[in-house]
């Protein structure tokens, strides 16, 4: 583009001078100073363009070693969730700002063809901000550290640090969803971060803008004079900044008359040992209640019940008397008595597991969950997971599977669901659900035919490296996954009730990756395998 301008203002000059060089030496000789000039920008525009294929054999290079090193992982290099964030960071803000630019925008050149294609393989700026929102419900769910996080310490694991822009991003997401619980939280990370950076990767005054708002937000108006005074002592004419402070000046004027005026009154001793607690967690009342406070502890792998009952839980070999399990008798694990809830210990086979994760990866689509309003299915912020469903004619490992529930579980499997295949990706999770349909929820399973959920079997399909368990909030049962393990319950009684202490969870996943199948078995065909009692209340 540069050599262009250049030759077309020397080409202008030239036809103005004279349009017939031939018939004046003096003219002539021009020529030879035009050619000269043409030189000069054709070298001019070589040393542009090895600059940019410079910076572009770079990116290759940063690219290659990237993709290498993480393919030649033991384990999954995005299983880590900062690992996954700076990943979607890099093919969507890094790369619209450091990598695209050096590309020509030419849509016929193979080169640019090529990489549009492969692009649709990359993150999305929606898979920026998912990997961001996982982030943080890692973060507040296992009680993480952000400065830790930064210096990219999961527990005992460690990634790659993040830079102060890296930090910067979360909290520029966090403010967007008007989260300035997270926003302030990150933003002052990225300040620190920023303050030991030779190179800077983001400008102080635009992460001091962010953090005095986020902190006002927060109610704490002083911290967020003493950013804005910093910034504007930086940028004295930033005129936002200039106006936040005298607002800010005016609030805490205001606030000072008050607690004064309190104190005429005689009614500062009620106000003088209020905590001052500006970063506190926002939660909404669900979060506020025991329940879901329970839930994510036991996620932390905290003990929140004593079981009196602990001594009479059992393990044993069980055959039920069926042909399939004569040779091999299941493993059988009590967890917990009333809910009756066991796990089977290597009840499916590695090659088995392979089989259903090559058939399932393909169909793998956003899980659902059933409104029970309108009783359809839809997405749901509370269960992040994709799934599959699997049935018998798919693969005879599905076939041998489904059997082998049958004979452990002592249970029809032909009225049950095809066998579900769910992957929880990045902070993946399902938060506290019953499995069955309570009565309210008339349009629940209508569709089936089969009955409600008498019956629950989770397989695990994978050791996860940190978080992921399953929990019983009520109870205080976790069950941390355990690959080739199946753990089973009733969800209802004899007479049809549904077992409310069965309620569950599937906590997010903080390092690795998560994979379960369920078998959700209905009430008919259980007439003679698990009939009525003659106590009504059972």
């Amino acid at each position: 583009m540069k050599l262009l301008a250049s030759l077309m203002v020397i080409a202008c000059v030239a036809t103005f001078a004279s349009t017939e060089l031939f018939s004046s030496m003096a003219h002539l000789e021009t020529a030879l100073y035009a050619e000269k000039d043409i030189a000069v920008a054709i070298k001019d525009y070589i040393q542009e363009e090895e600059k940019r294929l410079d910076k572009l054999r770079r990116i290759a290079e940063d690219f290659s070693e990237h993709s290498e090193k993480a393919l030649a992982s033991e384990k999954n290099f995005l299983a880590n969730p900062i690992n996954a964030y700076l990943y979607m960071k890099r093919f969507t803000l890094d790369w619209d700002k450091e990598v695209a630019p050096n590309f020509k925008s030419d849509p016929e050149n193979e080169v640019h063809k090529r990489i549009e294609e492969l692009k649709g393989y990359l993150p999305t700026y929606e898979d920026l901000k998912g990997a961001v929102t996982a982030l943080l419900r890692l973060q507040d769910t296992y009680q993480l550290d952000t400065n830790h996080l930064a210096q990219g310490h999961i527990r005992s694991m460690v990634s790659r640090s993040m830079s102060a822009n890296d930090c910067f991003e979360i909290g520029r997401l966090a403010y967007q969803d008007e989260d300035f619980y997270h926003t302030a939280m990150w933003m002052q990370t990225s300040l620190e971060r920023e303050e030991d950076e030779k190179n800077k990767t983001v400008p102080r005054t635009l992460v001091l803008d962010y953090l005095s708002y986020a902190s006002m937000m927060q109610g704490n108006i002083e911290r967020a004079l003493v950013l804005t005074n910093e910034l504007l002592a930086l940028l004295p004419h930033h005129t936002r900044a200039q106006n936040n402070r005298n607002y800010y000046v005016k609030l805490l004027e205001d606030q000072r008359r008050k607690e004064r005026r309190r104190g005429e009154d005689g009614e500062a001793e009620e106000i003088e040992d209020q905590p001052n607690e500006y970063n506190t967690r926002p939660l909404d009342e669900y979060r506020k209640s025991e329940e879901f406070q329970t839930y994510e502890s036991l996620c932390r792998g905290e003990k929140t019940h004593d079981y009196k009952l602990k001594h009479k839980l059992k393990c044993r070999y069980v055959n039920k008397n069926n042909p399939l399990l004569l040779l091999q008798p299941a493993k059988e694990e009590e967890v917990y008595l009333d809910p009756w809830i066991v796990v089977y210990h290597n009840v499916v086979a590695d090659h088995e597991i392979e089989t259903i994760k090559r058939l399932a990866t393909p169909k793998l689509n956003r899980a659902t969950v059933h409104n029970s309003r309108t009783g359809k299915l839809e997405t749901a912020e509370y269960r992040v997971s994709k799934s599959a469903w699997l049935k018998d004619d798919d693969d005879v490992v599905i076939r041998n599977v489904n059997r082998r529930i049958g004979a452990v579980s002592s249970l029809n499997v032909e009225t049950a669901e095809e066998l579900q295949i769910a992957n929880y990706g990045l902070g993946g999770q399902y938060e506290p659900h019953f499995d069955f349909a309570r009565k309210e929820e008339k349009s629940a399973f209508r569709d089936l035919g089969s009955g409600n959920r008498i019956a629950t079997w989770l397989t695990y399909m994978t050791d996860v490296d940190a978080g992921g368990a399953t929990v019983f909030p009520y109870i205080g049962v976790k069950l941390f996954p355990e690959k080739g393990a199946a753990a089973f319950w009733y969800n209802l009684y004899r007479n049809g009730d549904g077992i409310y202490n069965t309620r569950h969870a599937a906590c997010p996943v903080l390092v690795g990756q998560k994979w379960v199948s369920n078998k959700w078995i209905h009430e008919r065909g259980q007439e003679f395998k698990r009939p009525c009692s003659l106590n009504m209340d059972e």
